[in-house]
């Protein structure tokens, strides 16, 4: 379902498999580390902001897989190695919304 980059070491995942993981409707978590006014222009559905300066704090059960995105995946790929570091399963979103071809939400704070 996802592999590792030979040369960073860090799990992938690409937007197509994230896009058939969220159209199953089996719960996953996904979180967008682009700073809170990029996420409200636009983001997947039902994900959550979690922007990369506050990633080291994210506290939650590390049982599950953890799927993480940013706008091109190079910050997310750093939140995935934030948070490996710190014993989560985390999986970077290879490419980013750049990838993404699939539905996009507005929050009605978005511009």
């Amino acid at each position: 379902m996802f592999f590792t980059n030979f040369f960073s070491k860090t799990p992938t995942i690409t937007t197509d498999k994230l896009a058939e993981l969220l159209a199953k409707k089996t719960p996953i978590t996904v979180l967008d580390v682009r700073t809170p006014p990029e996420f409200h222009t636009a983001h997947l559905p039902n994900v959550r902001n979690y922007p990369l300066v506050q990633i080291d704090s994210y506290s939650n059960s590390k049982k599950n897989r953890i799927y993480l995105i940013s706008q091109s995946g190079k910050r997310s790929e750093e939140a995935t190695k934030i948070l490996r570091n710190k014993g989560y399963k985390a999986i970077n979103v290879k490419g980013g919304l750049n990838s993404w071809t699939g539905k996009l939400e507005l929050d009605s704070q978005g511009t």
